[in-house]
Parts: C-alpha cells; structure tokens; sequence
C-alpha cells in the first residue's frame, strides 16, 4: 500500500491552518492550539516546510510564520516532498541514489518512471488551496474551527427537484 506518513498529513493541516489566517503572521504555539497538533511536531514541521521554502519565518516580537505563496500556488506535491523527499512508487527512478542491483537486465528498467511521472503530475494538480474545501456535513452537528472552515468553503449544490 502507497501511504504518506502522519508529518505529511499534518503538514497539509498546518499549512491549511496558516492559509485560513490569510497572510497573519502565527506563532508555532498559536499554529499548534488552532489545530491540535503537538507545540514539537509544528516546530519541527515548520523548520521543514522552511527548508522546502513552503514558509517563511519572521524573528522578533511581532514573528512568526507565514505561507511564502498562496494556497492556490502550493501544491500537494511541494508539500510531500518537502516532508518525504522525492515523489516514487519504486527505488527504480531516473536520477536515484540507490541503484538497483539487477538495473542492467530489468525489464521495467525505466518504466517504472512513467508511473512515478504520473504520480508527480496528478499530485502537482491538487492545490493546497484544493484541500482547505470541506463537504457538507449533512446535518452532522460540529463545532468550533472546522465549522467555521465548513461554512466559509461549503460549495453550494442546487436545490433538489421534487
């Protein structure tokens, strides 16, 4: 099975999170209560998101982070190669650190970067801004932030005929 791990998903959380502030310079503390993730987890997730240039850091009293794009500018794929390193199904990849001992006579030798070409396209598609769009809740009560999210991005569907 093809699974991202919880850092990566947590990344989409906080980065969502920062997006839905639009711009506000946040603490790593007040990321961390806005979303429930742990104070060492955001840290640690922001210093890798700052690498990747996903985020911008800003020192003094008034700092804090922000997004260094937009959300409809930063895609899945930035993100889970900001958090995983580089986007493959196999070692079997153009360019890899790691060579195959049976490269020489592999069959899929090469076709296996078709696969991962695709998987880096769909994923470069989707949008953080994509995943800050939440269902409806379907009269399913909810509360706090991810109404609010909920309420803000419900697409609105076209009365039903009766």
């Amino acid at each position: 099975m093809f699974r991202l791990n919880r850092l990566t998903d947590y990344a989409v959380v906080v980065m969502s999170q920062m997006a839905l502030r639009g711009g506000e310079t946040r603490s790593a503390q007040q990321i961390s209560e806005d979303t429930g993730v742990p104070l060492p987890t955001v840290s640690k997730l922001l210093n890798l998101l700052g690498r990747a240039k996903l985020v911008t850091s800003q020192r003094g009293a008034s700092g804090g982070y922000t997004l260094s794009a937009g959300p409809d500018e930063i895609t899945v794929a930035q993100i889970i190669q900001a958090m995983e390193g580089p986007i493959a199904l196999t070692a079997c990849v153009e360019g890899a650190a790691d060579s195959c001992d049976a490269e020489s006579f592999c069959p899929m030798c090469g076709n296996w970067n078709r696969v991962n070409g695709a998987i880096r396209e769909a994923l470069s598609s989707v949008k953080l801004a994509d995943m800050m769009v939440f269902p409806p809740t379907f009269g399913v009560p909810s509360g706090g932030l991810a109404a609010d999210v909920a309420e803000k991005t419900a697409v609105p569907t076209p009365a039903t005929e009766q």
